[in-house]
């Protein structure tokens, strides 16, 4: 029988990358990008987080919760901007990624917790949109290890290096 923490390290496969932006600023419109450079301890390169310590360097939100989100609103899927967030992933759980390690292109950052909603989500989605993003809102992480992240890259936790057929079930 597997143990929690063999089951708490294994993943149907891995995720992706599917868009990447950055905040110049507080406030300031969300960038999209094709890459980015993670910084260690920091967030990401030119995003208004770099340079700070802490949990929330880098924000990921679900690529499948962008059609739920619209849908709870009414509307087509959110577009990822909105949510000023800094990545989104497609095809792995997130949440899952809680206190865990994971490699994106050559940086590893660590899953620190959900990433809640902010008031802006009244602004960008309208009246309610605090509540519709509470769930879905994404996670946090932290840069562990430096490196760079480009649209199309695999999210890999990092037992799956040592491996592979241990944390993915083919």
């Amino acid at each position: 029988m597997d143990s929690l923490s063999d089951l708490l390290g294994r993943f149907p496969h891995p995720g992706e990358v599917v868009w990447i932006g950055r905040r110049p600023a507080r406030r300031a419109d969300v960038i999209p990008c094709t890459e980015v450079t993670a910084l260690v301890g920091g967030g990401l390169e030119g995003d208004h987080y770099a340079g700070r310590s802490g949990s929330r360097g880098v924000t990921l939100v679900q690529a499948e919760h962008l059609a739920v989100l619209g849908a709870l609103l009414r509307r087509d899927p959110v577009d990822p901007a909105l949510l000023r967030r800094n990545l989104v992933v497609s095809g792995v759980n997130l949440l899952a990624l809680k206190g865990q390690r994971f490699r994106i292109g050559t940086a590893v950052l660590e899953g620190t917790g959900p990433c809640p909603p902010c008031s802006r989500m009244e602004e960008t989605l309208g009246p309610g949109g605090y509540n519709v993003m509470r769930g879905h809102a994404g996670l946090n992480a932290r840069v562990v290890t430096g490196g760079i992240i480009r649209l199309g890259d695999a999210v890999v936790p990092v037992l799956a290096e040592s491996d592979p057929e241990e944390t993915f079930t083919r």
